[in-house]
């Protein structure tokens, strides 16, 4: 197995609309998306509590404390439950090979399908509107074909060019999913509107914090024998921290944004709980305003 232009660099426009056009129509077959075997339905992915403690037993010997349960006293999200389940003393979530991904996948899911939608202008409202409930799955269909085929726009049918042209018309707001090509433009637009009221940044750096060679990261994944108090610490192998590194993601994340905070509290000066300078400011001076992001 393997992967062929991962960024989609070399794939045409033409395709990725043929592929969308594609997703619009059913492809004829009653079998759900997902199938599980022994079962005649696929298992629901939302509002379903008995979903993680049956995926994952080791983790949920009792099986119970599932996800978005109905009758909770405190309701509590999906993804609020899942973080204090990584926050644990105990770091058998962390370290469990698939559950951090499973879940992962489960909230992108569920923000890319409850959070997108699509936008038109609404003088154009009730035309685009009834446009869209008349067009037939199988012009879509056959738009995609002839899209996929590169085919000219000027070969297509009446029918079909209405299809095509209502994309020009309907705008896709997408969630801002982490990663996504949605979140680099809400950013993008947001570091505009900063410059925008405090002016130009006066300075960049980038921060890039070394976890498997810090004993901080190895005192929070657990190795108590890291002596803070000296100025060489001794720790264990390279090869070893690696998998530790490997073993606790969490845990490196942790590290990463312990970090950045103590950076800009203590280096620069900056107040998160009042979200201004300190009155004393950092190495740098005062703040007045600073906009980071994590690759």
């Amino acid at each position: 197995m393997g992967v062929t232009d991962p960024e989609c660099d070399r794939t045409p426009g033409r395709l990725f609309t043929a592929t969308a056009l594609r997703n619009l129509v059913p492809d004829g077959s009653e079998l759900p998306d997902l199938v599980l075997h022994r079962g005649s339905t696929a298992v629901p992915e939302y509002n379903n509590p008995d979903l993680i403690p049956g995926m994952y037993p080791t983790l949920f010997p009792a099986g119970t404390a599932g996800f978005e349960i109905p009758n909770r006293a405190c309701a509590i999200s999906f993804q609020k439950q899942a973080e204090y389940y990584l926050d644990l003393a105990d770091r058998l979530f962390c370290y469990h090979h698939s559950f951090l991904f499973v879940v992962l996948n489960i909230i992108q899911h569920c923000t890319a399908h409850l959070q997108t939608h699509f936008t038109v202008r609404r003088s154009k409202f009730k035309t685009i509107a009834s446009k869209l409930i008349a067009v037939k799955s199988n012009v879509l269909r056959s738009v995609a074909d002839h899209l996929e085929k590169e085919g000219k726009y000027s070969d297509l049918t009446d029918e079909q060019k209405a299809a095509l042209d209502l994309l020009k018309h309907v705008n896709t707001i997408a969630a801002r999913i982490p990663g996504s090509q949605a979140v680099k433009v809400f950013m993008r637009n947001e570091i505009r509107s900063y410059c925008g009221f405090f002016g130009l940044p006066h300075l960049y750096i980038t921060l890039n914090p070394s976890v498997a060679h810090s004993p901080i990261f190895q005192l929070m994944f657990g190795d108590e024998t890291v002596d803070l108090s000296k100025r060489f610490p001794v720790l264990v192998s390279t090869r070893e921290r690696a998998l530790r590194l490997a073993k606790d993601p969490v845990a490196g994340a942790e590290f990463f944004n312990f970090c950045i905070v103590s950076i800009f509290r203590y280096l620069f000066g900056w107040d998160y709980d009042k979200r201004e300078s300190t009155p004393s400011g950092g190495i740098l001076g005062k703040l007045e305003a600073f906009y980071g992001s994590s690759e």
